[in-house]
């Protein structure tokens, strides 16, 4: 079940992010001149780069030796290089896979590339530096650039919730059946890709190609390391069981941040887009939900999201209202109480007709699909 369009299908062809992409270039058009080649390895491609004409390329972050740097630059490329001694790449040209950033996991979390680039931040974000922004920002826009191409032509639904929730209760696994529900549906399911309620939607869209058995399993043996805290390694440790004892799951994109670097990624999403700054993530998650988004239940950060959802929604500055199905009436109504909120805003406005409240979880798919029209 495909529930994503395959990767780089629909980037614009001036864009070479791939060695294989970067040698049919050269072999079919002869010439590189104006294309954008970002993170590619050209130090064994030395010969090609001095036989080509490179007028108005622009090289991000690749490496090459310095006599095809010297040409290139003489061609009027422009030549950003590899910036050494950092624990992420800047102009990389596609998402991370959950491998990718808990690579080294076996030596505790402190060891993998997402902690590593977390301690950067923390280090280079009191000091101020404009070098030290700029990579940060270079790295954002390229992660944007990357989850547009993957998502082009994908159906997605945002599925928002706290990262309170823990593995082994009844509202994970609900969390985790609507999941599965919705990526059975051919929908591409996009969370805030952290813990909790964020993690139980991707583990639902990781189950959807296999049996019951198989969500029923993974619950239980998720419950032994309920929370991220005290040790992120177990936490990680056990959903990386779970992907090598049933592999090639369901995909599904988490959109998780390093602002809130002591919340760790979660593993079962396929596709992870992080970001350092929040607030590019935060939006570019709504923005991208363009099937709708479902909210359980959170606290504060899930609060933010009704509204930053409902604001476009309300001005049609995106142009069409989205469906908004908010889930637990005693939640929304009493203990945070954003439902009334919400439709004394929508009233007598066209997303009036896309918002719904539901009590229980089940009811989300069918919500959904009588929002959408």
């Amino acid at each position: 079940m495909q529930t994503m369009p395959a990767h780089a299908a629909h980037h614009d062809d001036r864009e070479i992010e791939t060695l294989e992409e970067f040698d049919a270039t050269v072999a079919a058009r002869g010439t590189l001149a104006g294309h954008r080649v970002q993170a590619v390895d050209l130090t064994d491609r030395t010969r090609e780069l001095l036989g080509t004409d490179t007028a108005g390329a622009v090289f991000l972050g690749c490496a090459m030796r310095e006599e095809a740097a010297a040409k290139i630059r003489t061609d009027g490329a422009l030549v950003f290089p590899p910036v050494p001694g950092l624990p992420f790449d800047p102009y990389r040209g596609h998402v991370y896979a959950p491998d990718e950033l808990f690579e080294s996991l076996a030596d505790g979390y402190e060891a993998t590339p997402d902690a590593r680039a977390y301690a950067w931040f923390q280090r280079t974000k009191a000091d101020r530096d404009i070098y030290a922004s700029m990579l940060r920002a270079v790295h954002d826009d390229s992660v944007s650039d990357a989850l547009d191409e993957l998502l082009s032509g994908a159906r997605v639904v945002g599925v928002m919730g706290g990262h309170a929730m823990a593995r082994g209760t009844q509202e994970y696994a609900g969390a985790a059946r609507l999941g599965r529900e919705l990526a059975r549906a051919g929908l591409t399911v996009a969370t805030g890709g952290g813990p909790g309620a964020m993690e139980a939607a991707n583990l639902g869209a990781y189950a959807a190609p296999f049996d019951d058995e198989m969500l029923t399993e993974s619950l239980e043996l998720l419950a032994k390391a309920p929370h991220f805290t005290p040790s992120i390694t177990q936490w990680a440790t056990a959903a990386f069981e779970i992907r090598a004892r049933w592999p090639q799951g369901g995909r599904s994109v988490g959109i998780p941040t390093w602002f809130y670097g002591h919340e760790p990624p979660n593993a079962f999403a396929s596709h992870i887009a992080k970001y350092f700054a929040n607030a590019t993530r935060e939006d570019g998650l709504l923005a991208r939900s363009n099937a709708g988004v479902v909210f359980l239940p959170g606290a504060a950060g899930t609060v933010q999201e009704i509204f930053d959802n409902a604001t476009p929604n309300y001005y049609e500055s995106r142009g069409e209202p989205t469906p908004m199905v908010l889930v637990d009436r005693a939640h929304w109504t009493e203990k945070l109480p954003a439902w009334p909120l919400l439709r004394s805003l929508a009233r007598g406005r066209s997303m009036e007709v896309r918002i719904a409240l539901v009590e229980r979880i089940e009811e989300v798919p069918e919500a959904l699909k009588r929002l959408g029209g």
